[in-house]
């Protein structure tokens, strides 16, 4: 069965997960967003790239931060760009999603970003699309349940690769909430995919999906063991809102046990880089004092996270 995010041509047609895209087409997209990065570094407000374009950000799910730079990244690319809030419009009066999709469909649309609590809701659109003719409106995935969030795995993707060059010789330790984790999902997956060698999940059991080592990763339940000699820390915060049941005594007993402290980041390699998703509840699952010191590369996080949604959006267009 071919990918539903590839085309006949083994082009990418949709982005809806890092899961089961091939190497050549991530490396494509970091490729494609090192010239983007260069842009923004010398201020070309506008590309014309997707001039005449709409682009749709429906986001059934709040996110103020991943919903601007996909504005940011779309009119940087010349795209008309409509934001809507599902939460206070046609979803709270009964219609349904796919109603929902079908009549902004009808006012030509020509890409949708879809953020939804549901796991598999944006596979769900461009499946329906494809099957009322709509195929040529393009899907990108911002984030579905506790599923994926490919343009957050793919930005982390570009920053390793733009500090260390290279996956292949690479430990990562992810830390954190896997449990609830769409970011850490996807994020396994591509490294995986880009041949990082050893992939290091810490948590406690209880933030922890079952069977877990499945998806080829190293568990650790002890920080100290996980972060020695690592290449990269990537953390996770504590998604509370999806949390069901007491998982955790307290979130001051978490940064005991977990918190990422200089003390503990001094296990790592002198070279290694920290980063995080965001928001960061700091004193929770990070020290400002790492948050703000030499290894993190949070900040340039975000400036990559634009160049990598203006790749995909630019590939998905047609845009060469």
């Amino acid at each position: 069965m071919r990918n539903p995010q590839l085309n006949a041509q083994g082009e990418l047609q949709h982005l809806l997960t890092t899961e089961g895209l091939p190497r050549e087409i991530l490396t494509a997209i970091l490729d494609t967003a090192e010239p983007f990065t260069e842009v923004a570094e010398r201020e070309v407000k506008k590309l014309p790239l997707l001039r005449g374009k709409s682009v749709f950000n429906l986001f059934f799910e709040n996110s103020t931060r991943t919903r601007t730079t996909f504005e940011i990244a779309a009119k940087r690319l010349s795209a008309d760009v409509i934001n809507l809030n599902i939460n206070t419009s046609s979803a709270t009066k009964g219609e349904s999603l796919l109603d929902t999709v079908d009549n902004l469909a009808a006012m030509q649309a020509d890409m949708f970003v879809v953020r939804h609590a549901s796991s598999g809701a944006p596979h769900l659109i461009a499946e329906h699309l494809a099957n009322t003719g709509k195929d040529h409106i393009r899907v990108i995935n911002a984030g579905d349940g506790r599923h994926a969030h490919p343009t957050q795995g793919l930005l982390d993707m570009y920053t390793i690769r733009h500090y260390k060059r290279d996956f292949t010789g690479l430990t990562v330790a992810i830390v954190g909430d896997v449990l609830h984790s769409r970011v850490a999902r996807s994020q396994i997956h591509a490294l995986t995919t880009l041949g990082v060698p050893e992939i290091r999940v810490i948590a406690p059991k209880t933030l922890l999906p079952s069977c877990v080592e499945r998806l080829g990763v190293r568990v650790c339940y002890d920080i100290h063991e996980g972060l020695r000699g690592v290449d990269v820390v990537m953390m996770l915060r504590l998604q509370n809102e999806r949390m069901q049941g007491a998982l955790l005594a307290s979130p001051q007993e978490y940064f005991k046990s977990f918190g990422l402290t200089p003390e503990r980041m001094a296990l790592a390699k002198p070279d290694a880089i920290v980063m995080h998703p965001g928001p960061m509840n700091r004193g929770v699952e990070i020290d400002s004092a790492v948050a703000d010191g030499p290894h993190a590369v949070i900040l340039p996080q975000v400036t990559f996270g634009i160049a990598v949604r203006m790749a995909v959006m630019s590939m998905l267009g047609g845009a060469k």
